[in-house]
This record gives C-alpha cells, sequence and structure tokens, in this order.
C-alpha cells in the first residue's frame, strides 16, 4: 500500500448555485453552503469539512498511540467546533497574542476505556499533534497557478 498523497479535485457540478464535488481517489462526496447562504446544502461546507479532517486526524492519531502503547482504548469521540473570535481566547503562555481576530477550533475528546490518569494526560497531548492540528497551528505557505 503506497502512502504517496493523493490529489484532491473539486469542482462545479452545475446543480444549484454553489455545490461542489470532491474527488479523493476512489472517494467522492459534494461540499455546498447551507440554503440560508444561497446553498442547496446537499453536503458539507468547506470549514465543516475542515472540521472533519482535524476531528478525523485526532482520532486517527490517538487510536494510532493507543495501539502501540497497547493502552485499553476502546472507543474515540471528538466534536470540533470552529468560530472567529478574540484572539486573547485562544492565548498561549509565553506566546504574543496577536491583536487582530482569529478562527478558533476547539476539540471536545471523549476517551472510553480502563485509562489511568496519565495516559489520558498524554492521549491529550498526543491529540494536540495530529497533522492537521500542527498545519493549523503554523504558518502555511499555500500557492495558487492557473491551469489550462
Amino acid at each position: 500500500m503506497s502512502n504517496a498523497p493523493r490529489t484532491t479535485v473539486v469542482f462545479e457540478t452545475g446543480n444549484g448555485k454553489f455545490q461542489n464535488k470532491v474527488e479523493i481517489g476512489a472517494h467522492t462526496f459534494f461540499a455546498s453552503e447551507p440554503a440560508e447562504l444561497g446553498g442547496d446544502d446537499s453536503g458539507p461546507t468547506p470549514i465543516e469539512i475542515m472540521n472533519a479532517a482535524l476531528g478525523a486526524c485526532t482520532s486517527i492519531t490517538l487510536r494510532m498511540y493507543a495501539d502501540r502503547k497497547g493502552w485499553p482504548l476502546r472507543s474515540i469521540y471528538v466534536e470540533i467546533s470552529h468560530q472567529r473570535g478574540k484572539a486573547e481566547e485562544c492565548a498561549i503562555e509565553g506566546r504574543e497574542v496577536p491583536s487582530h481576530p482569529q478562527e478558533i477550533f476547539t476539540k471536545k475528546i471523549k476517551l472510553e476505556g480502563p485509562l489511568d490518569p496519565k495516559q489520558i494526560e498524554r492521549l491529550l497531548m498526543i491529540a494536540d499533534k495530529c497533522p492537521v492540528h500542527r498545519i493549523l497551528t503554523q504558518q502555511a505557505c499555500l500557492r495558487t497557478q492557473l491551469i489550462s
């Protein structure tokens, strides 16, 4: 099995004002906007897809770690919410806080299984090490190119 990244392709379907089809390898789904924003609500919004990526990445990272350690983690539940808010709401000790509004993602995690307090503490630290979490907490380089 290859670990090569698959290209994500997104294109308008022509059905509804904002409906897009997302193709990732053999997987397809729709993205849209809710009716109150002029969409047809035929799929999650782009922000909801990003929330899903963060939640799934967190859960998968926790599962891999717990399995590798042989810990009795029976199930993982991750709830993600997103809001735009004041940077002070997300301040981390020792870091300078920007003076402009910022995107705030909140992860609520439920771990089931007979885990001891040290295992739970470690898993919560590992939750912040998933690749999507790391991408969202660092500056990224985004390039836009026109293709024909």
